[in-house]
């Protein structure tokens, strides 16, 4: 009898656990960290919302970032309920810093905040978010950018820059300050490291814009920049997001060997000049994808995106790939990894 309820006890633990973990689970925009032996998802939602897993396949849902909420951020967006979106997680110096965007909807009224903490695990004593609030801040009228989709990257030297940026004039960077916790210099212009608008000059005529006219214009977001031998890979994300079964999503990719760039794609085009070489589109299977982070996890590298599931109606699902590179430095995604 005792041990039949051991074995009782051992199911119903393994039949909770199911219960409490999924896999195919629906993100927006998600970014990853890795603790010890377990995985750690952020994307966007109600406070930021977070996964945990030991495989990549099994996620467990933790709480939220901010059960409420962040105060300077009502402030500064009016409009702002407490869906944050599109964070970035890295970790500096003991610490994970937690940047996230804070957006009215089609308007450049945005900042971008940053949170602390000295682990990623709840269960631990030392588990606490620390809200440092506002990072930097964008306005309608004044600055010409959106001051979404942060993604914070370190150069050779040890020097941090976050880049940025969603529509309007396209993706920026910016330098941190060594706590990076603001940032330094000019924030009213900034230079541009990707966009799908051309410059015109005399030797260079504007293309046709076929553009969207809505947001600014200039479909590119989500800017993640990845260091790979002697190159920095800008990978950024073009059309659009967040429609379902309309979604057009697709993944681009430049490299340069400076961390501000100017970043080229394979054909030598610039990225601040409407390049970018084609990383991953949709198909049948899926109807866009996209706001892509790359991870290099016990010696593999990986592509970590959503994708809008034509199976699920357009739902955004999580989707892993290994990302390989060829024999000239630019990396790919086996077709039948899609």
């Amino acid at each position: 009898m005792k041990r039949f309820s051991l074995l009782l006890a051992l199911l119903l633990s393994v039949s909770l656990f199911a219960q409490d973990s999924k896999s195919n689970i629906s993100v927006h925009d998600p970014v990853m960290a890795k603790e010890g032996d377990t995985y750690y998802l952020f994307a966007t939602g109600w406070g930021i919302s977070a996964w945990s897993s030991k495989d990549l396949k099994e996620w467990k849902k933790e709480p939220a970032v901010f059960a409420s909420a962040p105060k300077w951020a009502v402030e500064a967006v009016p409009t702002f309920k407490g869906h944050i979106w599109a964070p970035d997680i890295s970790f500096h110096n003991g610490k994970y810093y937690l940047y996230y965007s804070i957006s009215a909807f089609g308007k450049n009224t945005s900042a971008i905040g940053v949170a602390t903490n000295e682990t990623l695990n709840p269960a631990s004593p030392k588990f606490k978010w620390v809200d440092h609030g506002k990072v930097i801040q964008s306005y309608p009228g004044r600055t010409n950018w959106n001051a979404i989709d942060p993604n914070i990257i370190t150069d050779k030297k040890g020097k941090a820059y976050m880049a940025f940026g969603s529509f309007w004039d396209g993706l920026k960077i910016i330098e941190l300050s060594p706590d990076r916790l603001s940032v330094v210099g000019d924030t009213i212009t900034l230079a541009t490291i990707a966009s799908r608008k051309k410059t015109a000059s005399a030797d260079n005529p504007p293309a046709v814009d076929d553009n969207p006219k809505d947001a600014g214009g200039n479909a590119i977001e989500a800017p993640f920049i990845f260091k790979k031998g002697k190159y920095y890979y800008q990978f950024a994300s073009i059309d659009y997001c967040c429609k379902g079964v309309n979604s057009t999503y697709k993944m681009i990719v430049g490299r340069s060997k400076n961390v501000k760039g100017p970043y080229l794609d394979r054909n030598g085009v610039l990225m601040s000049q409407a390049g970018g070489t084609l990383l991953l589109e949709g198909n049948k299977d899926w109807y866009g994808v996209g706001h892509n982070s790359v991870y290099n996890f016990d010696g593999t590298d990986y592509l970590i995106f959503h994708g809008y599931a034509a199976a699920e109606n357009g739902q955004p699902k999580l989707r892993i790939e290994k990302l390989g590179w060829d024999k000239k430095g630019w990396p790919y995604v086996a077709p039948d990894k899609r």
